[in-house]
C-alpha cells in the first residue's frame, strides 16, 4: 500500500521561522511612518464602531447567542478603555 502523505521536513519549521527576516503581506499594511498616538487613536475608533456594531446586533438576537455578543461587546469595551488609557499616557512631542 502507498503511503498518501508526505514525509515530514528534516528541519524544524519553527526554527526555520524564526532564522529568516519576517517580511509582512502588502496586501494590508499599516504606514510604518505612523506615530504610535495616531495608531492608537485609529485602534479607539474602530473598537467604538465594533461595539456599536455588537450592540445594534444584540436587539436581534435571543438566549445564548445574545448573551455571547453582549460578552463580546464587553471585552471590545475593555480594549477600548485600555487603549485609552494608553492614549492617556503618551506624552506631547515637544
Amino acid at each position: 500500500m502507498s503511503k498518501v502523505t508526505p514525509d515530514p521536513p528534516d528541519t524544524d519549521p519553527a526554527v526555520n521561522i524564526m532564522s529568516s527576516p519576517r517580511t509582512p503581506c502588502s496586501f494590508f499594511i499599516v504606514n510604518p511612518e505612523l506615530d504610535t498616538e495616531t495608531l492608537l487613536a485609529y485602534a479607539c475608533e474602530s473598537l467604538v464602531s465594533a461595539n456599536v456594531m455588537a450592540i445594534d446586533l444584540v436587539d436581534h438576537l435571543q438566549g445564548t447567542s445574545r448573551n455571547a455578543l453582549l460578552g463580546i461587546a464587553q471585552v471590545i469595551m475593555l480594549g477600548e478603555l485600555a487603549v485609552n488609557r494608553a492614549l492617556d499616557r503618551i506624552e506631547p512631542p515637544e
